[in-house]
């Protein structure tokens, strides 16, 4: 009988044409995917809880596949490791009742986007941060945040390509954090996205802290439900997928995320 399987993993999107498996591209899952093969001998599909985009990083993306190898499961996430490039690390392992789906039962998901705000770009920080040279109005950009924070219809903040069937979305936080000098990071936390919202909110919000827009448009950009309305895409790169949540399930309890 094969096990269902839910890792935990974190990985550096920069060099990654993203999650999903692409002809002619290298992916996080065709590269977990080619490792699985390595270890188990079978020829796995694994289905992810986000489908990051190009560039966007991940500290807590979760997945699942089924096996029939025996492979002890402390042992999983070493022998993935060994066979996966250091821009993948595959962090825990645990055995998953055979309904489940990392994707359909999430129940929720955190973002982070980070931004360098400082006159000069960061060397250490560059793949990690969106350089914003121009001085940001972080108050002006909370208030913003707070009228987008709760249930709406999220249209407008739903770049094109996407047929999801309703694009009302519950989101619990959006928080905008200077937690060091130049160092801001807006915390993105809900039931769940559409393609591309983070970065859009983000664009959003970056446009309100450098004055072109003021905080009370953010309720006639939701009203309008017209992607023109809100702001730009902002880019990938500042991105990472936080974590995945999971409403309570009989995982082994080899897990500690």
């Amino acid at each position: 009988m094969k096990r269902n399987l839910k890792l935990t993993l974190e990985y550096d999107g920069t060099d990654w044409h993203g999650w999903q498996v692409q002809d002619n591209a290298a992916t996080i899952q065709g590269a977990l995917e080619a490792a699985l093969a390595k270890i188990t001998n079978e020829s796995i599909r694994v289905t992810g809880a986000s489908r990051t985009d190009a560039g966007v990083h991940a500290r807590g993306q979760a997945c699942n596949f089924y096996t029939a190898s025996r492979i002890p499961l402390e042992r999983v996430p070493y022998a993935l490791n060994a066979n996966l490039p250091a821009s993948i690390v595959v962090l825990t392992a645990c055995e998953v009742p055979p309904e489940f789906h990392a994707r359909y039962h999430a129940t929720g998901k955190r973002y982070l986007y980070e931004i360098s705000n400082r006159n000069m770009p960061s060397a250490l920080r560059r793949h990690f941060s969106y350089h914003v040279a121009q001085p940001l109005d972080l108050g002006a950009m909370q208030l913003a945040a707070n009228l987008l924070q709760g249930q709406h219809d999220f249209k407008a903040f739903q770049a094109a390509g996407s047929s999801v069937k309703t694009t009302v979305r519950h989101l619990h936080r959006l928080v905008v954090q200077e937690r060091e000098a130049g160092r801001i990071f807006i915390w993105a936390e809900g039931d769940g996205f559409l393609y591309n919202m983070v970065r859009i909110l983000v664009g959003t919000l970056l446009e309100v802290g450098l004055g072109r827009r003021v905080p009370a448009e953010m309720e006639a950009i939701l009203a309008s439900k017209d992607r023109s309305q809100a702001g730009p895409t902002a880019p990938a790169h500042g991105l990472c997928l936080e974590k995945v949540f999971y409403a309570p399930h009989p995982f082994l309890t080899l897990e500690k995320s």
